[in-house]
């Protein structure tokens, strides 16, 4: 590999790069925040959080399925970066909900529609998800990370329900979530036949 193929290839796979992929979407979003135009901000930065947990939940199964596609492995190192972009733009998806609403008390008429308090729930999940996304959380929660990590399943459920009581997309949300759903399934039929193989 010649000097300047390692500089790039270097570059390519600094973790600045990859945070930088993954902001791009938020530029336009952030014009309109500060133009004041909360309601557009609403289904973008919902729908980029959505897409981002979905990558980052598909990986394992689409690894388990084509390990030797040198793609999903490269992106497989860097899941819990895209598991703590999904957080950023779920963030910026309440933020942009609290500014639309403009007053506490809308706020709280809205919680107990179920289209809204699933939000609020997946978005509380999103928190200790995205803070414990890193090697010091790793070491000191040892093998409690993984349960804190699954909770990711939960918020998948939430934000599902969130988009189909809210949205009322029905197409996004099988373009979205099909895949997942079919992936999670094999990846559950896998572990149920290794587990069968293990205690047969």
């Amino acid at each position: 590999m010649t000097p300047q193929a390692s500089t790039a290839s270097r570059m390519w796979n600094a973790p600045a790069t990859f945070w930088l992929l993954l902001s791009l979407p938020a530029i336009p979003m952030m014009a309109s925040l500060f133009g004041g135009e909360f309601k557009q901000l609403l289904h973008p930065t919902g729908e980029f959080a959505a897409r981002f947990m979905i990558i980052s939940m598909m990986l394992t199964p689409l690894m388990m399925l084509f390990p030797k596609v040198r793609a999903i492995r490269w992106l497989m190192k860097r899941r819990r970066h895209i598991g703590v972009a999904a957080f950023g733009y779920a963030a910026l998806h309440t933020l942009a909900y609290v500014l639309h609403e403009g007053t506490l008390q809308k706020i709280l008429d809205d919680l107990p529609r179920l289209g809204i308090w699933t939000g609020w729930l997946a978005m509380l999940i999103f928190v200790p998800l995205a803070f414990t996304s890193n090697d010091v959380s790793l070491r000191a929660l040892g093998v409690t990370w993984k349960n804190v990590q699954r909770l990711v399943y939960v918020a998948a459920v939430a934000t599902l329900v969130h988009w189909v009581f809210v949205a009322h997309d029905v197409g996004g949300i099988i373009v979205h979530f099909a895949p997942l759903a079919l992936l999670s399934l094999y990846r559950v039929g896998q572990n149920l036949k290794w587990w069968n193989l293990r205690f047969a």
